[in-house]
């Protein structure tokens, strides 16, 4: 690992304390949503939540200090170890809510998916500089696509909708970054459509209905319909300026699930209101513009993929999570970067922020 001044004046704060702040706001919602919980354990989860976020940190900071192009060079064994710990979960993962998703490791669950996230981009990035003077052919986009399919199908399979329409989203995003024609992506799209009844056979009941529920609303208010109309309501009752930190009844009292996970922007809305949300939303905005600046300012095509490639992945999960909390998308869980309860997503988006941070600082050395 090798840094002079110029890396060290070049590190970008505006990125770091952005993260910083939107972690801190992830504490401090998923303590004030246990409240009221009678159960000892979700009263402590916001305890948690800090140590993995010191263990986030230092990846942050380690990702930030060795150079970017090292993994580069590791990229493809990367992918390999990702796909090799989806490949464990499904022969013997933790079944946990009735799915399969978890390794365990001693007193902590892994969920390989988040790291597959990171592992997609970064081989994408490498195979694309690897043909840096064919970009945009049709042919070199095919493999690309192939590659994330496996992958893919280990995380619907688990199931996991959300995830795997993600490692979608992300492969797209790097196919139109690098010169997808659009007489392509209507290919893609059509094939797309051809499959959809296919995948819908892969779905499990919950999921199917949750996806008709959202074309529907008043379907099934109290089964599938029911994380919605809770989020509605929360979100509805923050009105311009919120309850306050204490007085979040729909958490609190937890008619709202999965509170300090998938919904926990509702959470924050209930308490601080519209203003609230505003903030935070603008935070991310700060985040993933500065983000793609990186990306754009890099001398070399592996750090523009790799910091656009990881922007990428915040903006679509932080798009989606949004849908789903204000019923404008199905309820596939997919968790609110860098706020939401979990070790394995805080971890992976840390590191990836790191990257970019990486890149950065770097940009005058290629």
């Amino acid at each position: 690992m090798y840094l002079d001044r110029r890396m060290l004046a070049n590190i970008d704060w505006r990125i770091a304390g952005t993260a910083l702040a939107l972690i801190g706001v992830g504490i401090l919602t998923i303590w004030s949503a246990n409240l009221g919980s009678p159960s000892p354990p979700k009263q402590t989860l916001y305890l948690r939540q800090t140590l993995y976020s010191v263990v986030a940190l230092l990846a942050l900071l380690t990702a930030t200090f060795i150079n970017y192009r090292t993994a580069a060079r590791f990229a493809y064994p990367i992918f390999g170890v990702a796909f090799a710990l989806l490949l464990l979960v499904s022969l013997t993962g933790e079944v946990g809510r009735g799915a399969q998703r978890w390794l365990r490791i001693g007193a902590w669950s892994l969920q390989p998916s988040e790291f597959m996230k990171l592992a997609l981009i970064v081989v994408l990035a490498r195979y694309f500089e690897d043909h840096k003077e064919r970009l945009g052919h049709p042919r070199l986009l095919v493999i690309p696509a192939m590659v994330a399919l496996p992958p893919m199908l280990l995380v619907l399979k688990q199931p996991d909708l959300g995830t795997a329409v993600l490692l979608g989203l992300l492969t797209l995003s790097v196919l139109l970054l690098v010169g997808l024609r659009m007489k392509h992506l209507l290919f893609l799209a059509a094939a797309a459509a051809a499959m959809a009844p296919v995948l819908w056979s892969f779905l499990k009941d919950y999921q199917r209905r949750r996806v008709l529920v959202f074309l529907y609303p008043e379907l099934d208010p109290s089964g599938a319909g029911y994380h919605i109309a809770q989020s509605k309501i929360a979100v509805g009752s923050g009105e311009l300026f919120g309850k306050g930190l204490k007085a979040a009844s729909q958490s609190q009292l937890h008619f709202l699930p999965a509170s300090q996970t998938d919904f926990i922007l509702a959470v924050l809305a209930e308490q601080w209101g519209f203003i609230g949300c505003l903030v935070i939303l603008l935070l991310y905005y700060v985040l993933i513009t500065r983000g793609l600046e990186i990306a754009r300012e890099s001398k070399d095509i592996f750090g523009a993929l790799l910091a656009f490639g990881i922007m990428a992945m915040i903006a679509a999960q932080l798009v989606v999570n949004v849908g789903m909390v204000v019923g404008l998308m199905p309820v596939v869980g997919i968790p609110l970067p860098l706020l939401s309860y979990g070790g394995s997503s805080l971890v992976v988006t840390c590191a990836g922020i790191g990257l970019v941070m990486s890149v950065h600082m770097r940009r005058f050395l290629y």
